[in-house]
């Protein structure tokens, strides 16, 4: 059985109730044009919902008690890693020093803050084999476009004419938006039968006018890319640049990094590999990375070290300029800080690892409902075939939500968010952050919903 739908306001409405009014027994009710203008004031109702104050907030509070994260349940979404956010980051980054702090003060009064990036900057260039970074970009997006700009940039300061980017039919919808954002023309590169990029079509593709490829390894369907040496070889040898999609860091922290495999600019996501929260349309952060060819397009502020103090580096001639006002989102880059320093080197490798290895966990143990589409060992997340459902998978998803399961990645009706014919695939990515006993519920949960789709019954 289904929860019973929630009522709107407007539904729960009834002639005549009211919320609280305040008045003063002393002066008595004041006229209409008191405050306010009378001619300026609606004489009409609107036709808003009557309700007590109790019940209005009574209202909200059910609906806030609906919403899903990562606080009240797994939340296995593909493509999007959603793990726990330790509480501990929430309290350094309201540390008073930072929380007091304005964006107006002038640079050598934030010390500490300067301190705090420089380091920052220098461990994500650790974790990801890049030589300089910037922290400025808002969120993930945010950092394509800004590594994008910067790609554009090499190449107008050399004089070079190169209006295609590449992007693989696995990649995530944002990339080609900021390549488009960018000025660039896209052009997609398919996925072989193994899920691995087309080697024969990108020969076909790389000529003078490719600025370069844009890809993110492990790709969106859970796979590593075994020839990324091959490929980005190839890339730099028609004198393209190689960009790396940051979005799925969390499989390869402390195992591998995308400066040794290549890539020449990158952006990370720190909601997704470093624990900062999911801003739900608010603030993230989306910091780039660059290897030594790139570091002088870098946006602004980029914080150095001149043996007296860290201050921001105000002589950047050749930088795309600023693209976010002040100085990033500074409470989540904190968050990010903490985060990494808790963990330590080997902490970060572990949190890979174990990632991995929820993965294939629940490959291994939803395959005979779900059959991988790849019958390989996956990365952080796993791409399942729902081929063995007798409904639709968007129906199948429907009822996890009904058992307070957020659902898989999965292509709804007349939408493809995987290359090919995968319209019943779904990617799962467990992360980190859930237990085994919290993966054996998740995997019962899928048994029973997997069980009432297949008897025949169609309750909604």
């Amino acid at each position: 059985m289904s929860a019973e739908p929630v009522k709107t306001l407007l539904e729960k409405s009834r002639p005549g109730a009211s919320g609280s009014q305040i008045t003063d027994n002393d002066f008595g009710e004041p006229a209409v044009g008191h405050y306010f203008d009378a001619s300026q004031l609606r004489t009409t109702a609107i036709g808003l919902p009557e309700l007590t104050e109790s019940e209005i907030v009574r209202h909200f509070t059910a609906l806030s008690k609906l919403s899903h994260g990562v606080d009240n349940g797994a939340y296995p979404l593909g493509s999007c890693t959603m793990k726990y956010n330790p509480k501990r980051n929430d309290v350094l980054a309201a540390l008073s020093g930072f929380r007091n702090a304005h964006p107006h003060q002038p640079p050598e009064t934030l010390p500490g803050l300067w301190e705090l990036y420089f380091h920052l900057q220098r461990y994500l260039c650790e974790i990801t084999g890049m030589f300089a970074a910037s922290l400025v970009p808002a969120a993930g997006a945010h950092g394509e476009l800004a590594g994008l700009l910067m790609i554009r940039a090499y190449f107008e300061h050399i004089n070079q004419h190169r209006p295609i980017l590449l992007i693989t039919d696995s990649a995530h919808g944002t990339n080609a938006s900021s390549a488009a954002m960018a000025g660039f023309q896209c052009w997609l590169v398919p996925t072989d039968p193994d899920g691995l990029l087309d080697m024969q079509m990108l020969d076909t593709m790389l000529g003078e006018s490719v600025a370069g490829l844009m890809m993110t390894n492990p790709s969106t369907l859970g796979l590593f890319e075994e020839n990324i040496l091959e490929i980005a070889d190839k890339v730099h040898a028609c004198g393209g640049l190689l960009y790396y999609d940051g979005a799925n860091m969390n499989a390869l922290m402390g195992i591998a990094r995308p400066g040794d495999m290549g890539f020449d600019v990158i952006h990370v996501n720190t909601h997704k590999t470093f624990s900062t929260p999911h801003g739900g349309g608010g603030p993230g952060a989306g910091p780039v990375a660059v290897n030594r060819l790139l570091e002088p397009f870098l946006p602004g502020p980029v914080i150095i070290h001149n043996g007296d103090a860290f201050m921001p580096d105000q002589d950047r001639p050749h930088s795309i300029g600023r693209i976010k006002s002040h100085h990033g989102h500074v409470a989540v880059l904190i968050r990010a800080y903490a985060y990494i320093l808790t963990m330590g080197a080997l902490g970060l490798r572990q949190v890979s690892e174990n990632a991995v290895l929820n993965a294939n966990y629940l490959q291994a143990r939803l395959a005979d409902m779900f059959p991988p589409v790849f019958n390989r060992l996956c990365m952080h997340e796993t791409l399942l075939s729902g081929s063995r459902l007798e409904t639709e998978t968007a129906y199948f998803a429907k009822k996890l939500i009904d058992q307070v399961l957020h659902p898989p990645t999965m292509v709804g009706a007349g939408c493809v968010y995987f290359p090919g014919d995968l319209k019943s695939a779904m990617l799962i990515e467990p992360t980190e952050t859930e237990s085994l006993d919290s993966l054996d519920a998740m995997i019962e949960v899928f048994r029973d919903v997997f069980s009432e789709c297949s008897d025949g019954s169609t309750d909604t």
